[in-house]
């Protein structure tokens, strides 16, 4: 299924163009990886395909409803959040929801003498109980855990202020807060920039199972190949195809420009 879908994308800075005729489709649980030379125009072409950045020339179009979560080189906080409030802000939702299961219960023993009220409330707690346990409303917290320390935040980080932390730390952070957001699509540029391997690692574990569409920035090959499936080079203002992960894209561009 395609999920949106940039034509002739085209994009200039004074009289320095940098995309000139770039297309390409996203579809559900693709992988792809977005490479090219420095100023080739991959990350002006990703805040474009974000909502980020105009263009000049071509068409954007992607299916209704669409949810599209981008990782910057710089991340952004909220200031007066701790680090773990940052992501568990994420579930708010899934608390109110909580808070509204605890007060339908309160009903339901108030309406205990009253039938058709309890049936009417018992329909409502059956919906909100099947809605809570959808959005993860039983192991939400653990799963916010597991993100803190596959990026490496140590459990005394937790308490400290988000917009205190190193640059790289509150990066980090934001790419944490993305992945927990579940996006239909992940817009990933450079996400391994401040990561040691084992969170390096981990992401890439993430990455595998996870379900919506992928595509990423890196210089980093290794990541590439365990993650993408397909390669997309932006070259000369253009975009060109590579049916495989970086490994397969270095001996085929070779191949085809010999």
């Amino acid at each position: 299924m395609i999920l949106l879908s940039a034509q002739h994308i085209q994009k200039s800075f004074g009289g320095n163009t940098v995309l000139r005729d770039a297309s390409l489709v996203l579809q559900d649980g693709q992988r792809l990886g977005l490479v090219g030379v420095n100023g080739s125009g991959k990350s002006t072409l990703m805040k474009i395909i974000a909502g980020l950045e105009p263009y000049d020339g071509g068409t954007l179009s992607m299916q209704k409803g669409l949810r599209l979560g981008y990782l910057a080189q710089q991340g952004m906080v909220t200031p007066g959040k701790t680090v773990l409030e940052e992501l568990e802000a994420v579930f708010a939702p899934v608390v109110a929801m909580e808070a509204q299961l605890r007060e339908t219960e309160q009903q339901m023993a108030h309406a205990a003498k009253d039938p058709e009220r309890l049936r009417q409330l018992g329909n409502q707690y059956d919906q909100l109980t099947r809605q809570f346990e959808e959005s993860n409303g039983y192991g939400w917290r653990s799963t916010v855990q597991g993100v803190l320390a596959g990026l490496g935040f140590r459990k005394e980080q937790q308490g400290q202020l988000a917009e205190s932390l190193s640059g790289g730390e509150r990066t980090r952070l934001c790419l944490g807060r993305l992945l927990l957001q579940r996006p239909d699509v992940l817009l990933l540029d450079e996400p391994t920039n401040h990561l040691d391997l084992h969170a390096t690692e981990w992401l890439e574990d993430y990455l595998d199972r996870y379900k919506g569409t992928v595509l990423a920035i890196s210089h980093d090959r290794w990541f590439l190949d365990r993650v993408v499936k397909r390669v997309i080079e932006i070259h000369d203002g253009k975009a060109e195809f590579y049916s495989g992960n970086y490994s397969f894209y270095v001996v085929e561009k070779e191949r085809r420009y010999q």
